[in-house]
């Protein structure tokens, strides 16, 4: 049987890499391995839970479980160990007892920032094949394409 001569052994069919889907999916694997190098998971739901409350304010935690599209149950374990490491405070909703509501606190801010730089790390490595023009034009594309289908909760 012949194999493919050249550099193109290993490589997969002209018909996957020109699908959109496809390389879509390759780089989300790959943002996800240098991801996890710089941050573990649980410092990528910090991240995901603090820069919420930043962006929108005091957030009930089903809000803030359904922006992040996280369960009740992780929500609660997420924010119960950030409270506990005063990232953020937990009182009960004044307009609804049944519900509490979280803030970020000042330490959480502080931790914010740090994981930031972790983020930074790997976004850089991940686009360092790519100019700071093709940066922009590559986020205001994946904006729009995003934009396009949010009938269709990712």
């Amino acid at each position: 049987m012949d194999e493919p001569c050249g550099g193109d052994r290993w490589q997969p069919p002209a018909r996957l890499r020109r699908l959109a889907g496809w390389q879509a999916n390759k780089v989300s694997v790959l943002g996800a391995r240098i991801t996890s190098r710089y941050m573990p998971l649980r410092t990528r739901s910090d991240f995901a839970v603090l820069a919420a409350l930043e962006e929108y304010g005091a957030l009930s935690q089903a809000d803030l479980g359904r922006r992040l599209g996280v369960d009740r149950n992780e929500i609660s374990g997420i924010v119960t160990r950030l409270e506990s490491d005063r990232h953020l405070d937990r009182q009960p909703d004044p307009a609804d007892r049944r519900r509490n509501v979280v803030r970020l606190t000042a330490s959480g801010r502080s931790y914010l920032e740090r994981i930031q730089d972790h983020a930074d790390a790997a976004q850089e490595e991940l686009l360092a094949a790519l100019d700071p023009a093709e940066r922009l034009r590559l986020s205001r594309l994946l904006t729009k394409l995003l934009a396009g289908h949010r009938d269709h909760p990712a």
